[in-house]
């Protein structure tokens, strides 16, 4: 049976032939509101995302911008639970790209670390992204994800040491690079500094390499695709999403389709 982590791997081999990077998206669930999501996630799919990322909103996102805290903070007083996101998920899976959570430890440590993989795998999320829980400190996280198929995604800086980096290489699916040093949000300009942190990864690690946190244009989609194997667009997107709201999933998948054409 193939697991869950290689229908992302299939992602970026398939993208690889095509010859260009993967396109991933994020949308918080619950915003606007979570009977959104259906049709947001409808409409990235329809726009050519290769895969989507959906986050758990919580209440403390270190390192999240302003555009990601309040979508989380309108999702959290509409009165999103992660029991209602993981059915919501489930319905949506099987007809979607692969998905993956991005959630805080916190919410996935109060729904029990074991008790929320099997509940993710059984949503038909293909891995998570925990960006609060250190990579040095993730083996129950690890080792449980792995047992259940799922990935487990982690994050380089370009902080990270050559240990760090080296220590990512046992992981599965693909590798979050954080394009600069601070938290999400829409930037004029990607990090310079960006082509040093690729070549870094590129020399210790095999898998995919997907940047994300400041790319907001089509532009700079297309300028990190020339180096990365994936692209992460969050906050640009999530902040269309919210400018119109009866037109969401429109707006959604327009720009999703322009990035997707950047690439």
């Amino acid at each position: 049976m193939i697991s869950q982590a290689q229908a992302i791997s299939e992602v970026f081999e398939r993208t690889k032939r095509e010859q260009r990077a993967a396109l991933i998206p994020y949308i918080t669930a619950g915003h606007p509101t979570l009977t959104d999501l259906p049709n947001l996630v409808q409409a990235l799919n329809d726009g050519g995302a290769d895969i989507i990322e959906i986050g758990i909103p919580f209440s403390d996102p270190l390192a999240d911008g302003p555009v990601l805290q309040k979508a989380a903070t309108e999702a959290l007083s509409n009165g999103v639970k992660i029991r209602d996101i993981l059915r919501m998920t489930e319905k949506l899976s099987a007809h979607s790209v692969p998905i993956v959570y991005l959630s805080y430890f916190n919410p996935v440590f109060r729904f029990g670390v074991r008790r929320f993989l099997e509940a993710a795998q059984a949503s038909g999320v293909k891995g998570l992204m925990i960006p609060d829980l250190p990579w040095l400190e993730s083996d129950e996280v690890f080792n449980n994800a792995l047992e259940l198929g799922l990935s487990l995604i982690p994050f380089v800086a370009p902080t990270s040491t050559d240990q760090h980096i080296a220590s990512l290489a046992k992981t599965t699916g693909f590798i979050y690079g954080v394009s600069v040093t601070g938290v999400t949000g829409v930037r004029k300009d990607v990090d310079a500094g960006l082509r040093f942190l690729v070549d870094r990864v590129k020399q210790s690690v095999s898998l995919p390499l997907a940047i994300g946190f400041g790319i907001s244009t089509p532009e700079q989609a297309a300028y990190v695709g020339q180096m990365a194997e994936g692209v992460i667009v969050g906050s640009a997107l999530v902040r269309i999403i919210g400018q119109d709201r009866s037109r969401s999933a429109d707006l959604a998948g327009e720009f999703v389709a322009s990035l997707r054409q950047a690439l």
